[in-house]
């Protein structure tokens, strides 16, 4: 169960105005994630609620967000709308837990926007990017035309993908993260998906992948600071 819950809401963008926040703050929290969702889901989607509980135990505190057309209904919103979200909620985020140093990203889509947003130029107080299943090129379509922007960012990177995502086709993905050095983690969930949803019969560890998923998350995060 999620600890010390919090909602909250903070201003988008001028033109869109406010969306709702969760923060999930556990005891001896050592970081903050600014969490954001996939395309097509929102932020209290049992996916990010599982990460978001499975961070909490690691002592990661979590701020998940809604971008404006997954609070109020629409299509989906511009690049530059998103971007800018993402911005005010890392702004938000830490007004509510200033004692804490900030990392940003989010599952597929969020991910990819913030690290968008990242490599438009900084995004204040983000100590590190964190990419839950970062979607490399649409399923069916591999390319890597949308990890080029990812040359631009000069923060510590951790990509957190399965190795059965077809967002992410191994063979590309890699090569992607190989070539930009030091600065970027890979860790492959054995048998997930997507989603990571895994094939338990053929899965060699018996851990959780979510717990898995929380437990490189905080080993990287610390290790930030050495």
């Amino acid at each position: 169960m999620e600890q010390n819950q919090v909602q909250l809401k903070f201003i988008a963008t001028p033109e869109k105005g406010e969306v709702s926040a969760l923060l999930v703050r556990p005891d001896e929290a050592t970081h903050l994630l600014v969490l954001g969702h996939g395309a097509s889901s929102n932020m209290r989607t049992p996916l990010l609620q599982t990460i978001s509980e499975h961070l909490a135990d690691q002592k990661i505190a979590t701020f998940r967000y809604n971008f404006p057309y997954s609070e109020k209904g629409g299509g989906r919103n511009s690049q530059a709308t998103v971007t800018e979200t993402i911005r005010s909620a890392v702004t938000a985020a830490r007004e509510a837990c200033p004692d804490l140093p900030v990392l940003a990203g989010g599952h597929s889509f969020s991910g990819r926007m913030t690290s968008t947003a990242q490599a438009d130029s900084p995004i204040n107080g983000v100590k590190g990017l964190v990419f839950f299943s970062f979607p490399l090129h649409p399923a069916g379509e591999p390319a890597i035309t949308r990890a080029e922007h990812l040359a631009k960012v000069e923060i510590p990177m951790l990509f957190l993908s399965g190795t059965r995502d077809a967002l992410a086709e191994l063979d590309l993905l890699q090569p992607v993260i190989q070539n930009l050095g030091p600065r970027a983690t890979l860790h492959l969930a054995d048998t997930a998906d997507h989603g990571f949803k895994i094939l338990k019969r053929t899965r060699t560890s018996t851990e959780d992948v979510f717990a898995e998923l929380a437990r490189i998350v905080r080993a990287w995060a610390i290790s930030l600071r050495a």
